[in-house]
């Protein structure tokens, strides 16, 4: 079905229309599972995986949001999904927002560090992604929309910390030490204090039909994950318990679809590392918990919106370029050495295995060009405005650009469009951490971020 020649609404009335599908994509036992420090292997399915596509669309514009269930997609990847989407409806690739929800316990369709490409999962994800967007295209309806927030701050802290005096975090990277330490598990004793400061705030916007009938609930928070589950599992996390439990609360019709998407999360997580018997400790408790919790918060708050019934739609995107880190000519030789040094045989999470990870991911990211590309994407419905960010996202990026646009409502979606890796601030790079650590999983120069910013503000304030 081509968009271009299909007439939903009467574009001289200027009408807000919508339409939303999901598309299983769950993939069968056996899959690698990933992203990870090395390959998993999926021994369990607990709950579906989903491609979710919203079309949105007035007398001018169409825009298209596909949140996917996984970890991470390529550049490369997302760009041949966007071409298909619009060989299959005639919608332009800079009007459609594609991204990854982050969730670990889905397919690997890019092998980074340890892990390695599931090749069947990824052959046949992009026409799942292209049937999603295909069929919300086919369920376009008159709509009205509506947009709030509340803040949820006891679901997100962050995993930086800055340790007392007498405790070394190696970098295993540069062979130096860092000043911040990512997730220390079992070193909780030398914790002095949290480097950084976590986005509260779940975002979100409903959709219902003229008619009253529910469409979606799209909520945004920045949490990670929350990852209490077997590592050899498939699910969709906190992201599909919380599109289950405000379907459910809404007693909505089975033509509804929950879509819940990762804001600015790269520093953020749900492990409380100085109060450990904080959250329940069983299998997909926390899970439940917390996308249980932040439903009944949207839900509780859909009574205090206000409806738009004839929202306006617009569209701003660009592209920055920026040199990519590489390792020298030195480094690239010691790297070499590593990997020389030590099978591969058995890799584990062991300092010696997370070294041999790492001298790898040198040699494979001085192969990369010299520069890469960040897309960069912001849509405008009605008075919300939503921003793309091609990578992970310090909730510091999500926060000063929450506080900077001049819209009423702002909020970010990251790992949308493209995968830039982690995109720290310049001093959270020099602080180090895993984020922190040159690798295909993050490697832009140190002044990405705050030009990303500066012009992710730039195309937000310029409707």
């Amino acid at each position: 079905m081509n968009l271009n020649t299909t007439n939903h609404t009467d574009s001289s009335k200027h009408l807000f229309c919508a339409g939303v599908a999901a598309v299983d994509i769950t993939p069968v036992m056996g899959t690698i599972v990933g992203v990870d420090l090395v390959s998993r292997y999926a021994r369990f399915i607990h709950d579906p995986l989903y491609a979710k596509a919203l079309v949105m669309k007035d007398a001018r514009e169409t825009v298209v949001i596909v949140i996917v269930d996984i970890c991470i997609m390529g550049t490369d990847f997302m760009d041949d999904i966007k071409l298909r989407i619009e060989r299959a409806t005639g919608i332009n690739p800079k009007n459609i927002l594609l991204a990854s929800n982050h969730t670990h316990g889905s397919g690997d369709v890019v092998g980074l560090l340890g892990g390695a490409v599931d090749i069947a999962f990824r052959k046949k994800l992009p026409d799942l992604v292209v049937k999603a967007v295909e069929r919300a295209v086919g369920k376009l309806v008159p709509a009205q929309i509506a947009s709030g927030s509340v803040n949820v701050p006891e679901y997100v802290l962050s995993r930086r910390y800055l340790m007392k005096d007498g405790y070394v975090a190696k970098n295993l990277v540069t062979g130096l030490s860092d000043t911040v330490k990512t997730n220390p598990f079992g070193v909780e004793q030398f914790i002095d204090k949290a480097a950084t400061t976590p986005d509260p705030e779940l975002s979100f916007y409903a959709i219902k039909g003229l008619n009253g009938r529910w469409i979606t609930v799209f909520g945004n928070y920045s949490l990670h994950y929350v990852g209490d589950w077997n590592v050899d599992s498939i699910t969709a996390d906190y992201f599909g318990e919380f599109s289950r439990q405000i379907h459910r609360k809404l007693d909505a019709d089975d033509n509804f679809v929950g879509i819940m998407s990762n804001g600015t999360s790269g520093d953020i997580n749900i492990w409380d590392f100085m109060n450990p018997n904080r959250f329940p400790k069983g299998d997909y408790e926390k899970t439940k918990l917390i996308g249980g919790a932040l439903a009944q918060k949207v839900f509780e708050e859909i009574a205090n919106v206000k409806w738009d019934l004839n929202p306006s739609i617009s569209v701003r995107f660009s592209e920055l370029e920026f040199a990519v880190r590489k390792p020298t000519a030195i480094e690239l030789e010691t790297a070499k050495q590593v990997l020389m040094n030590g099978e591969f045989i058995d890799l584990d999470k062991s300092e010696e295995g997370i070294r041999k990870i790492y001298a790898r991911e040198q040699i494979l990211l001085n192969e990369y060009p010299d520069t890469a590309l960040a897309p960069l994407q912001v849509f405008k419905i009605g008075n919300l405005v939503i921003g793309a960010l091609p990578g992970e996202f310090f909730a510091e990026t999500g926060l000063w650009l929450k506080k900077r646009v001049t819209s009423n409502k702002y909020f970010s979606i990251s790992l949308a469009n493209a995968y830039c890796g982690y995109v720290c601030p310049a001093h959270e790079l020099e602080l180090g951490g895993y984020e922190a650590w040159r690798a295909r999983s993050s490697f832009l120069e140190p002044k990405a971020e705050a030009c990303i910013r500066e012009e992710m503000l730039r195309l937000a304030n310029n409707f």
